[in-house]
């Protein structure tokens, strides 16, 4: 597939002369400047309509228990309360679990995890509404509850049976191992903390319909849920996304409750309602990235080559199934990253706790299954006393026959030496390593590592049916355009990708194109904004809409030109104009053909269509091809230790990423740094605490800590692999969401790196994860210990 940097829209043949497009180029945000100047508005930013009133949950104060009475009849006298619903005042269907029916919306009978919402007071103002909410008078009989995933296992409390994955005889690979290692892992949970919580705005519209302005990451599902509540009908449920403050796989199922329960208190008192969480709330009661608890065994060869690996993982999926078991199988698909598996069974099991449901969080369950791999690559390189980069190298995919996934899906001319390569070069890697063990040496209370890592991660919905996506293009005979698509903007960047291809398709400037805010009345049965497939298959969307306009357009652009109609397809749009390469003093503006098209009756607005080909899994085989392609990436980091005080820091970064032809470069060297980031925080700040009775106790900024800037890498450079064009996807770009979040566990195995060097050579480092400097500190006395 040919690059197009430099070819404006409808030229395969342009030269490198032509006008430059959007496409390939830096841009800005396009929300960029308002939200630095505040002028961006989020669904709480909004002009509260006439009456509005809003509301808060009663949250149930167990995290088990049966719900044998609820008084409401003082809450009701509170001055200020016009309303307190509860599950008997649902008239649909008291649910709001995306895949399995198993979350009520409001609690009928029992009570499931500290937080569930059992009542609605709905008022005019919150004051009012939280002094409803302490008149509320339950009666609980207390039940055992389940809080860890320790004694969900023990207890037998699952969410799902167990998927295995399986290929070549994993016993006896192991069994002639000359080097075997066995052990577990626990990867934690970790908050979304967008800076946008939880909020749905309901407003009553006539013939008994509702209009919801919802922070969510999923209009068409949220649509289709409050719609089962009342039970409706989906037409009388429109569904406006005009930006959210960050989601990052939490807004995905979660914002549904709140949805249902400002859309149930709107139809009950006919008034405009809304629903918002505040902080404390927000991180009590929605889910988290799950927790896993891994068990392995690996089979090595001397010189570091893998043979053999099982493993057992098990994941906290909380109190109801809402996507875990599609998070489970993203973990057990990743759990190779970038290696080949010669033999190999790896089964996965969710497990049922009194918690939150906990959801998708950016990568879906591929980070905790990765980060086992690079755990037992880590651990054998320390074992064996070889180079950790050139063990993980000699592990890589590569041809036939090491080229197949434990799922059976082929690995094509993956660029990981590639990449491994030109970064070991690009970040003087080699060099700097002699220097860190030079500083080793010589410092006896601090010590430094370095480490290089790769990323591999499947592209697609593993759900086959949710890779589709829609787009609507409307042209006005003044050259303007306004541009829906099925996406929905979190801050990603998503709308300037679909800017820069429209702009392209049609050979316009960036300003004159309008990026509406998502809606289900413009664009229907969308799928969610995840799996960081939102670009490839909302621009391969875009881009059909718009291509359809541009060929409509050639037509009324050669008659104007004077040109023969048969001619009309060799005409370019670029730059605003339209134009024969040949004759370009003769362009057009491209406002005179919408206009002359306008009057020649010609339609202006066209809707595009994509689904994903050739996407399929066999969940009961274990075999199939879950993904459209892989991405990939590489990172070196140095990190340096407190002996001390297990204290640390990211001195430098080094990242080299592929997003195979970048739509927009900016936004994508943004989404590398920034997941890059939230992966450090995962895996070495961020950490969950809930006691015995289910209660988070680190439900707010003060006891739960994320990166600040003080925590970002003092040197932090960031490239894009060049000449890496993917076959098959728009424009030959790749996704970039999740898969740079896997980068920072190059800084996990740089800390182990530090950590051995206060213990006596060839001892294995014993770190677990979060790699917060409590946990630093104990590895690094364990290594000191005789």
């Amino acid at each position: 597939m040919r690059e197009e940097k430099l070819a404006p829209s409808g030229a395969p043949g342009a030269s490198p002369s032509a006008p430059l497009t959007p496409l390939h180029q830096p841009l800005l945000h396009e929300s960029g400047l308002k939200h630095t100047s505040g002028e961006a508005r989020y669904v709480d930013d909004l002009p509260a309509p006439q009456g509005m009133l809003v509301a808060q949950v009663v949250p149930s104060p167990h995290a088990h228990a049966r719900l044998r009475g609820l008084d409401t009849k003082k809450a009701r006298a509170v001055p200020g309360v016009l309303a307190v619903l509860t599950a008997a005042d649902i008239p649909g269907e008291n649910n709001s679990g995306a895949v399995v029916h198993d979350e009520e919306v409001l609690a009928k009978d029992t009570v499931h995890f500290l937080g569930q919402a059992v009542a609605l007071v709905v008022g005019e103002t919150y004051e009012a509404c939280r002094a409803g909410v302490a008149a509320v008078q339950a009666d609980y009989e207390v039940l055992p509850a389940i809080v860890t995933l320790d004694e969900a296992i023990a207890r037998g409390s699952w969410l799902s049976d167990e998927h295995k994955l399986e290929r070549g005889d994993v016993a006896a690979a192991l069994a002639s191992a000359e080097v075997r290692l066995s052990g577990e892992l626990r990867t934690g949970g970790q908050d979304h903390f967008y800076l946008e919580t939880q909020c749905t705005l309901a407003v009553p519209v006539e013939d008994r319909a509702l209009e919801l302005c919802s922070s969510t990451q999923h209009p068409s599902e949220l649509q289709a849920l409050v719609a089962h509540l009342l039970g409706w009908h989906r037409n009388q449920v429109n569904v406006t996304v005009p930006r959210m403050g960050g989601g990052f796989g939490g807004k995905e199922t979660q914002a549904a409750p709140y949805a249902c329960l400002a859309s149930l208190a709107a139809v009950k008192t006919g008034r405009p309602v809304k629903v918002w969480l505040n902080r404390d709330q927000d991180m009590m009661w929605t889910g988290k990235r799950h927790p896993f608890l891994t068990r392995y065994e690996a089979g090595f060869a001397k010189d570091g080559a893998l043979v053999g690996l099982a493993a057992e993982l098990v994941c906290d999926g909380g109190f109801s199934t809402d996507l875990s078991r599609a998070i489970l199988d993203r973990a057990l698909f990743h759990l190779d990253n970038g290696y080949f598996l010669p033999a190999v069974r790896v089964t996965g099991r969710v497990a049922k706790t009194n918690l939150p449901s906990n959801t998708a969080f950016r990568g879906f369950g591929g980070p905790q299954g990765m980060a086992v791999i690079e755990h037992v690559m880590s651990r054998a390189a320390e074992v064996l006393g070889l180079d950790p980069v050139a063990l993980r190298r000699k592990n890589f995919y590569g041809p036939a026959p090491r080229n197949v996934t434990q799922y059976w899906q082929e690995v094509k001319d993956g660029p990981l030496p590639r990449l491994f390569d030109e970064l070991e070069r690009s970040s003087d890697y080699r060099r700097r390593l002699a220097e860190v063990q030079a500083f080793n040496q010589r410092s006896r209370w601090n010590k430094r590592g370095l480490a290089m890592t790769p990323v591999k991660f499947g592209i697609s919905f593993t759900t086959s049916f949710l890779n589709q996506a829609g787009a609507l293009a409307v042209l006005y005979a003044d050259g303007s355009l306004q541009l829906n698509h099925g996406g929905t903007e979190m801050g990603q960047g998503l709308h300037t990708k679909m800017l820069a291809i429209a702009a392209h398709e049609l050979g316009l400037s960036p300003q004159a194109i309008r990026v509406m805010a998502t809606a289900t009345d413009k664009v229907p049965n969308t799928s969610a904004t995840a799996a960081s497939s939102g670009a490839d298959l909302n621009g391969q969307a875009v881009k059909q809409a718009c291509e359809a306009l541009r060929e409509r357009l050639r037509p009324v652009a050669a008659r104007l030109l004077g040109v023969p109609t048969s001619s009309a397809g060799e005409l370019l749009f670029a730059g605003g104009r339209v134009f024969l390469p040949s004759r370009p003093e003769l362009a057009l503006p491209f406002e005179k053909v919408t206009a002359e098209a306008y009057l020649q009756q010609v339609p202006l607005s066209a809707t595009g269509f994509y689904k994903t080909p050739d996407i399929h899994f066999d969940k009961a085989t274990g075999r199939g091809k879950p993904f459209h392609y892989f991405a990939y990436g590489a990172a070196v980091s140095e990190v340096e230790v407190s002996g001390l005080t297990g204290e640390h820091r990211l001195r430098r970064v080094d990242i080299l990423h592929d997003v195979g032809a970048s739509l927009v470069p900016t936004i994508d060297k943004g989404q590398v740094e920034g997941a890059f980031i939230q992966g450090w925080g995962w895996l070495t700040i961020e950490e969950l605490k809930t006691d015995e009775k289910g209660s988070l106790r680190t439900h707010s900024p003060d006891t739960y800590k994320i990166p600040a800037f003080g925590d970002a890498p003092i040197d932090f450079r960031v490239a894009l692999l060049e000449n890496a064009v993917q076959d098959d996807v728009v424009h030959g770009s790749k996704a970039v969401g999740e898969p740079p979040l896997m980068l920072a566990l190059s800084a996990v195995a740089a800390l182990r790196h530090a950590v051995a060097a206060f213990g006596p050579k060839g001892r294995e480092v014993h770190l677990g994860i979060p790699c917060t400097p409590e946990a630093v500190l104990f590895a690094v006395e364990r290594q000191r210990a005789p």
